[in-house]
């Protein structure tokens, strides 16, 4: 389609930003603000042009913004697909939209990053006190900052020397195991795990158990495993657990069983509240993965 403009805007156009806003009272001009929408607007009066001069300059650089904004809280949370077209197509309309919708309710989920600070300050107080007082409780405190840190490696390190300073709780030998099978040694990790259900079957809620399951499929244990997975899935509903059991099914070539499992997960998700089913999306990419890896 052809725009065709007055002889005055023509001339509006082709003169600088600044000579525009000096063109005599009662003169046409043209205004195209930058942004993701081009316009055309033809006001009179210098009153009329200060104050569309005044909006131009205050959203242009605050919708990008904004669209940076919801991408980068896009690209990190990981919500539905659709909303990154809001936001592309609906431009800073769209990220405003975005940002109410989802990145406000995540405010809840960003005190677990402001307790990263208390954490690693604590681990640096632990570390200190260490040297004078190397006792179970300073070791395994320190284990399980490392392990919410994500730190596991030294976090198995310093269990080690909690349970070798004599460790009386089951603690310890957990966090260990969760450590062990997480770093990908599983056999290294069955001993520990062992030990926790055999005292405690339903120590942390039952994941200790399914986390042995788990151990047991990946050494090849599989008919010990399967039998521990259907006990736990009995009672515990950890999105965690029907996930590995349905690995173990997907490894024995038992894929419409894996795909039941599998489908669990992803219908708890219309009836959970929205603060957990965003801690839940880690989980749902891993089942909507498995899925799609699975044959017909």
């Amino acid at each position: 389609m052809r725009l065709i403009l007055p002889r005055q805007v023509k001339k509006a156009c082709e003169r600088p930003l600044h000579a525009q806003w000096a063109r005599p009272a009662g003169h046409a001009f043209l205004q195209i603000p930058s942004g993701s929408v081009w316009y055309v607007s033809i006001f009179t009066g210098d009153r009329k042009r200060k104050s569309v001069g005044i909006l131009s300059h205050l959203f242009y650089p605050w919708g990008l913004i904004l669209q940076g904004l919801a991408i980068v809280h896009f690209i990190r949370r990981r919500p539905d697909t659709y909303w990154i077209y809001v936001i592309l197509f609906l431009g800073p309309i769209g990220a405003t939209i975005y940002l109410f919708a989802e990145a406000l309710p995540d405010i809840g989920l960003a005190r677990h990053s402001l307790k990263g600070f208390s954490r690693r300050k604590r681990i640096g107080q632990l570390q200190v006190a260490i040297r004078d007082n190397p006792s179970t409780g300073n070791y395994e405190e320190l284990g399980d900052l490392y392990l919410e840190e994500g730190k596991l490696q030294p976090a198995r390190d310093a269990y080690d020397k909690a349970i070798a300073a004599r460790a009386n709780t089951l603690d310890p030998f957990y966090g260990r195991g969760l450590c062990a099978i997480q770093l990908g040694d599983a056999a290294a990790a069955l001993p520990d795990l062992e030990q926790v259900v055999a005292k405690d079957p339903g120590h942390d809620f039952h994941r200790a158990a399914a986390l042995l399951a788990h151990a047991y499929a990946l050494t090849g244990q599989k008919e010990k495993a399967e039998a521990l997975f259907r006990r736990v899935t009995a009672i515990s509903t950890l999105s965690e657990t029907y996930l590995n059991f349905a690995s173990l099914l997907a490894s024995e070539g038992r894929n419409a069983e894996a795909r039941e499992w599998i489908q669990k997960v992803l219908d708890k998700r219309p009836t959970m509240p929205g603060y957990q089913r965003r801690r839940e999306r880690p989980w749902f990419r891993s089942a909507n993965a498995m899925l799609k890896r699975l044959p017909a």
